[in-house]
């Protein structure tokens, strides 16, 4: 069986280190995984005046493609030690309306990256906070703290240390059993 994996990539930005990472776990993941970046830059600021029967069409198909997912991945960079804002209200707009949350249930997995040492270490553990209240269960190892991400790519977008990219089929082949293991069923 093949679960599906919404993957939200937290960086907007053309050629984002946060997106090429996002490529390069879908390379290493396990058969049994398809990956599916979920673009967020379209999204309105969640405005619960908008929300209802003539919501924007940007949130219905967000909604409607996190849940259609079995399993989710969030990749992010750090801003300011958090998660950025494009991200966090991808969350707000995919937790809502109240008692209709797309994210309930299905199996997730936190991958911060950073040119700087520690791998935005700081998103990671915010965004963890959030996903906790929205029922994601999350992989807890191994932990993705990616540092030095600006070092990772080739012109082509490819990682180019072996070491590496071990490192992310290790952390896809532990989330492909933990999604199988913790899916709505």
């Amino acid at each position: 069986m093949t679960l599906n994996v919404a993957v939200l990539v937290g960086s907007l930005r053309k050629g984002s280190y946060t997106r090429m990472l996002a490529h390069a776990l879908a390379e290493v993941a396990p058969d049994t995984l398809k990956l599916s970046i979920v673009e967020i830059g379209d999204l309105p600021l969640y405005d619960e005046d908008l929300d209802g029967d003539a919501a924007p069409a940007s949130w219905t198909r967000f909604r409607k493609e996190v849940q259609a997912a079995d399993a989710v991945m969030f990749v992010t960079p750090e801003y300011n030690r958090s998660v950025p804002g494009a991200l966090k209200n991808a969350i707000d707009v995919g937790s809502r309306p109240y008692g209709g949350s797309s994210w309930s249930g299905r199996p997730g997995a936190v991958i911060s990256c950073s040119p700087g040492g520690i791998g935005g270490f700081g998103a990671n553990h915010h965004l963890r906070q959030s996903l906790v209240f929205l029922d994601v269960p999350l992989m807890q190892q191994p932990e993705a703290y990616l540092g030095g991400v600006n070092k990772f790519f080739d012109d082509q977008g490819k990682v180019t240390n072996e070491d590496t990219r071990k490192f992310l089929t290790t952390i896809m082949t532990t989330f492909a059993k933990w999604a199988e293991t913790n899916r709505k069923r």
